[in-house]
């Protein structure tokens, strides 16, 4: 696998997207989704993509789970701000005065 310098990291040029994985568009297998990230790790591919919007934080979880006992072998590539308006629809709020929170919140989620 072909590797990519990311800042101060590198990580493998194809990266997994993971939204899919958790309830994004539709109940997906949660026994395949762990398997295919542990066997991304074993083809050379470390580097993954979650987001709390994904399965409403689940998605975060199910990558802490697939991953326990290797986390050091992935680089993870979290988005956050997402969040819900009172009436359900998706917005937004990455004010800086609330990152801290919301990623302390993410890393809770992950247990990494």
């Amino acid at each position: 696998m072909q590797r990519r310098r990311l800042g101060g990291l590198e990580v493998s040029a194809i990266g997994l997207g993971c939204a899919t994985m958790t309830p994004f568009y539709d109940e997906p297998d949660e026994d395949a989704a762990i398997d295919t990230l542990r066997r991304s790790r074993e083809i050379g591919v470390d580097f993954l993509d979650s987001s709390d919007a994904y399965g409403q934080g689940r998605n975060e979880e199910l990558i802490a789970r697939a991953v326990r006992g290797h986390r050091d072998e992935y680089v993870i590539a979290r988005k956050f701000g997402n969040l819900r308006a009172v009436d359900g629809s998706p917005t937004s709020d990455g004010r800086p005065e609330l990152r801290q929170g919301m990623l302390r919140a993410q890393l809770e989620a992950a247990r990494n």
